[in-house]
């Protein structure tokens, strides 16, 4: 209302060229105020998570927060309900190609780069929490809390060694092969490399099914024998043979598949 009022006053007073400089006043004010509404949401937002996590944010406050980062000055509101429109959840659209981001209207290149970057520094984050604290892959439980969120985010299929000390302890998850949607090639001479190299004294094999059956393939259990004939003889354990598809998960171990 302060604004209109002096609005209103500047034309009674002034000619038309100055009512249109006034126009331009109005329309400058005007932006700031928004920036100030945005930035009073932006706090309370970040204000909120601190004091109470992010177990009861709605999936399009908890984007939007991350938004913050990536796009400082935007209304990342809208922009977090048009990505879930597009991608349908918030996994998918951490999971989302970059390229397939930036088909979003105000998403660039920066803005895709570190929506990605999230999936990807969170299983660094759990692999560095689980290296330093030793862990124990001794039971399939643990092996699974430890390899799924490696799996996670992954629309591509991977192929990994997990080396193992004596005592079943995490010594580096080695990513052997990235491949497409339905399969990844695995040569055993990578695999052994990786093993001798981390000085593994066992290993577990772990890759993912982004199809969403965990089920072994005949070439799963195929490979896995050619993996125990090569290893065995070097003194290197073949403890598993891990697959996970989404939240479904299968151990060759478990199904008596191992043949030891």
């Amino acid at each position: 209302m302060l604004i209109f009022a002096l609005f209103e006053n500047f034309i009674y007073f002034n000619d038309n060229r100055s009512t249109i400089q006034t126009f331009g006043f109005i329309k400058i004010m005007g932006e700031k105020s928004n920036q100030l509404v945005h930035q009073g949401h932006r706090d309370r937002l970040r204000q909120r998570f601190l004091q109470e996590g992010l177990e009861h944010f709605n999936d399009h406050q908890v984007l939007e927060l991350v938004l913050f980062s990536a796009q400082p000055r935007k209304d990342t509101n809208q922009l977090a309900h048009l990505l879930l429109k597009r991608f349908g959840s918030l996994s998918n659209v951490l999971e989302a190609d970059p390229a397939d981001l930036t088909t979003v209207t105000g998403i660039g290149r920066q803005t895709a780069v570190f929506l990605g970057l999230i999936p990807a520094l969170t299983r660094r984050f759990l692999f560095d929490r689980a290296l330093r604290a030793k862990q124990s892959l001794d039971t399939v439980p643990a092996r699974l809390d430890y390899i799924t969120p490696l799996m996670s985010g992954r629309s591509k299929e991977v192929f990994y060694v997990i080396c193992l000390d004596s005592r079943m302890r995490l010594i580096f998850p080695a990513l052997i092969s990235e491949g497409t949607a339905r399969q990844a090639v695995v040569q055993p001479r990578d695999v052994v490399e990786a093993a001798l190299r981390h000085q593994a004294v066992n290993v577990i094999l772990a890759h993912n099914h982004p199809s969403g059956n965990p089920d072994p393939s005949p070439a799963d259990i195929s490979l896995t024998r050619i993996l125990q004939r090569i290893l065995i003889p070097i003194d290197i354990g073949v403890t598993d043979h891990l697959i996970v598809a989404g939240e479904q998960s299968y151990s060759m171990a478990a199904n008596g598949l191992l043949g030891h």
